[in-house]
């Protein structure tokens, strides 16, 4: 396999993304070295575009409060999530979040996006469920200059060029991509094999704290 000059130096872009926290909920960390290529990238904003599974999900409201703070900057397709279905009940989210300059590095770009892992069914045997995580998409949107075709192609993003500008702007992929590096993230779930002693203790837990509110209400409550 015989790679071209101009190929060879589109394929220089790194991602890379990292998961903090553990649990239910995560911070998905994500940073950008355009490599040579940045060369080309100068003015431009950055963003990276990511398809979220059923198993993880973004709160819409949560994102609102980062936004308002200029935390973070988000596009959700689309963009009204059900925090409240399990896995099973859920389709997928694609995510174009924007990204900031890194410190020190003139073609770095980092971005964190809180993630909160779904329901899952009961499992047999294993207390978590594995989500996988493919690798985000380089988007670049450069309003007052235009990309070299050799490395950059026009893509199909209904998105601001940035969170100061609402009006469309041409964004631009990588026409050359690298091979996805994949995460996986890890959601606890239950056991089938302790599905009798949940309920239980739920039916337990129910009735006690039905009986200590009841056994309030008869102590100090007015009834006329």
């Amino acid at each position: 396999c015989v790679v071209s000059g101009a190929q060879a130096a589109c394929q220089d872009a790194v991602v890379t993304q990292e998961l903090l926290k553990e649990g239910f909920h995560r911070e998905l960390v994500l940073k950008v070295e355009l490599g040579v290529a940045g060369e080309e990238a100068g003015g431009c904003a950055v963003a990276a575009r990511t398809r979220l599974p059923p198993g993880i999900y973004v709160d819409p409201y949560e994102l609102a409060s980062l936004q308002q703070h200029n935390f973070t900057k988000v596009v959700l397709i689309p963009d009204v999530v059900d925090v409240e279905a399990p896995e099973y009940l859920s389709r997928d989210v694609l995510v174009v979040l924007h990204m900031e300059p890194a410190p020190g590095c003139s073609r770095c770009f980092r971005a964190a996006l809180p993630l909160h892992g779904r329901y899952h069914r009961p499992a047999e045997g294993k207390g978590e469920a594995l989500v996988l995580l493919e690798s985000p998409e380089v988007l670049l949107c450069c309003c007052d200059n235009q990309l070299p075709g050799e490395c950059w192609s026009p893509a199909e993003v209904e998105a601001p060029c940035s969170g100061r500008t609402q009006g469309p702007c041409q964004w631009y992929s990588r026409a050359h991509k690298p091979a996805h590096e994949e995460l996986i993230l890890q959601v606890p779930v239950g056991l089938r094999q302790h599905s009798s002693l949940v309920c239980v203790g739920t039916v337990l837990t129910t009735v006690l704290c039905s009986a200590l509110v009841l056994a309030a209400v008869c102590r100090h409550g007015h009834f006329s």
